[in-house]
């Protein structure tokens, strides 16, 4: 196990996300670039799209384990 965890920094989680994204809700997702992500005080990567400004509506959303790179949870908010 590399000291850093299988997803070490922000830009990997990113890079995560959308690749399990893309299958379940197609190209679209990308247009809810830039990907927000953060790391939660229990090793955990959240990673979630942006809308526009006065855009109302959901984006996708992934919680992806730093240690392992196991995926907690997919949603996507409407």
């Amino acid at each position: 196990m590399p000291s850093g965890g299988f997803v070490p920094d922000a830009a990997t989680a990113k890079r995560i996300a959308e690749a399990v994204w893309l299958p379940i809700y197609g190209k679209k997702v990308l247009s809810e670039k830039p990907y927000q992500a953060t790391l939660n005080s229990k090793g955990v990567w959240v990673v979630e799209g942006s809308l526009p400004k006065d855009m109302d509506g959901g984006v996708a959303y992934i919680e992806i384990s730093k240690r392992d790179g196991r995926i907690l949870e997919v949603t996507h908010g409407k």
